[in-house]
């Protein structure tokens, strides 16, 4: 089955439209950081805790949600990326009110889609203005688990360089509950994302094994040069780790510049038949110091939806896209790729092969 569009992460779309956020007790301005999804005080900008914004004003998140459906995408992605529950607890949450909070990042996911659905269903007969019907337009949640270094909130995450103490047992340490607690939080997928090294990708493999996680992930890993992960670690290894686990049923990359996303998307065909996804970022860095996007070779909303066609011929069954890009550019994605998507199977059929892990049957969307 083919996924022709979805939108990733909420943290990337709020630099373009900061949510003021009140905290019930004590009360303090705070907004959310644009680069990366942290709260941050108005006036100074410090970073805070990644708290995400759900714990205190669940409405703009899945509006959030709600303005990427209504640009065509196809899965939804929790806003639990940097949500841990070592995060929460650092900020005097108990571990079953931390656990909580990252089931309800999956909760608002489910209820924007629901919405969604809903205004389609409501609309019987005819189709959305996009031109798509309810039918034609299935939506899944995957739950985002990020990287340790996501976690550090250091910049690390773009690197893998978390230094010699932090070993294999560590990552797996830190990563096993949060896992489960997602895994059985009601979403369709597990994401694992912005992955920066091997020794991160064997800790998940394992994880999924010691846990006996049933439901389907994806592995998509980080990239500066468009050959190696960021960390140095080599593309052949990590994604010869995440083709090894049934589990897995899409390997791919995100938060890339878009100017490599098509030599690794011709590498990583080498070595899976998985299905494989795509989500860059703008093409701008992140600056860990300054704590914001400064601008490098980015390419403009034309450029990167210029790639798609390229990206998917090559390849590329899912395709979307990561920081500082918008509901427009999933918009532009979706239209760029709604002439070679015929639908084939309805909403049920594929929650019901995404249960059983069957990918052998081709599954189309027309996406607009």
């Amino acid at each position: 089955m083919d996924f022709p569009s979805f939108y990733v992460t909420v943290y990337n779309v709020v630099w373009h439209k900061k949510i003021p956020i009140r905290r019930p007790s004590p009360a303090f301005s705070c907004c959310v950081c644009p680069c990366c999804g942290n709260l941050t005080h108005r006036k100074t900008r410090r970073a805070c805790e990644p708290l995400m914004i759900f714990i205190f004003r669940t409405n703009p998140l899945y509006r959030v949600h709600l303005d990427y459906l209504e640009a065509g995408a196809n899965i939804l992605i929790t806003a639990s990326y940097q949500a841990t529950i070592q995060g929460f607890e650092s900020r005097g949450f108990s571990r079953e009110e931390s656990e909580a909070l990252l089931r309800r990042s999956v909760e608002l996911a489910c209820e924007a889609r629901g919405i969604f659905q809903g205004r389609r269903l409501r609309g019987s007969d005819r189709c959305s203005k996009d031109g798509i019907s309810s039918k034609q337009h299935p939506v899944l949640i995957a739950a985002s688990i990020g990287s340790y270094g996501a976690y550090l909130a250091d910049g690390s995450e773009y690197s893998g360089n978390y230094g010699l103490e932090v070993t294999l047992e560590t990552l797996k340490d830190f990563h096993r509950r949060r896992l489960q607690v997602l895994s059985e939080a009601g979403a369709d997928i597990i994401a694992f994302e912005t992955i920066p090294s091997k020794i991160e990708a064997q800790a998940y493999i394992e994880l999924l094994q010691e846990c006996n996680i049933k439901i389907p992930v994806w592995f998509s890993f980080t990239s500066n040069d468009g050959i190696n992960i960021v960390s140095g670690d080599s593309l052949m290894d990590c994604a010869s780790i995440a083709d090894s686990c049934d589990n897995v049923v899409a390997i791919g990359f995100n938060c890339t510049s878009p100017r490599y996303i098509h030599s690794l998307i011709l590498s990583i065909r080498k070595l899976t038949e998985k299905l494989i996804l795509i989500y860059p970022n703008s093409g701008e860095s992140y600056d860990p110091d300054k704590k914001e996007w400064v601008a490098s070779n980015g390419v403009s909303g034309e450029d990167f939806v210029s790639y798609v066609s390229k990206w998917h011929e090559a390849g590329a069954s899912l395709i979307g896209g990561c920081c500082r890009t918008t509901p427009n550019t999933i918009r532009a994605i979706a239209k760029a790729l709604r002439k070679d998507f015929h639908p084939s199977k309805p909403d049920e059929e594929l929650h019901n092969d995404i249960e059983r892990n069957i990918l052998k049957d081709s599954f189309l969307i027309d996406s607009a």
